[in-house]
């Protein structure tokens, strides 16, 4: 004990930090356990299409949509999600969704505020399209 109280003194910047670090792991592992939106694999997705309908909701711009996505998916900005605008995904309330980006990055604002819109089932599918597109799975040009 008396070492840690030793480098603590003689480092309180990098102490600081590592404290700073360990309290985010610590909220976001929280945050990832109490979300009522779950990351999903590429596999377990495929799964929720194939044999239960799930929708797939592509978040990218629509030029980054045309150039390929997952077949069926429905394109919606952020911004439409956030503002009501759910078009043609308001008669799949009852189906699982799975929101994907780029990445998987930027996913889970949009599918927590569709869970907030009323769809009970909502996934981020890990990876985005560039894991999907990485293990070779199809992907729908234009539209």
């Amino acid at each position: 004990m008396q070492e840690i109280m030793q480098f603590v003194g003689r480092h309180p910047i990098l102490s600081i930090a590592w404290i700073a670090l360990l309290a985010a792991v610590i909220y976001t592992t929280f945050k990832g356990l109490t979300s009522k939106v779950k990351t999903i694999t590429r596999g377990q997705a495929t799964h929720l299409i194939n044999k239960e309908d799930a929708v797939v909701v592509d978040i990218r711009q629509r030029d980054d949509f045309r150039k390929g996505h997952i077949a069926s998916a429905i394109n919606l900005l952020p911004n439409e999600i956030k503002n009501g605008s759910l078009g043609e995904l308001e008669k799949h309330k009852a189906n699982p969704i799975i929101v994907v980006d780029a990445s998987g990055m930027s996913a889970n604002d949009a599918a927590t505020a569709l869970h907030k819109a009323g769809f009970e089932r909502v996934f981020v599918m890990k990876e985005g399209v560039a894991g999907w597109s990485g293990e070779n799975l199809p992907l729908v040009r234009g539209k």
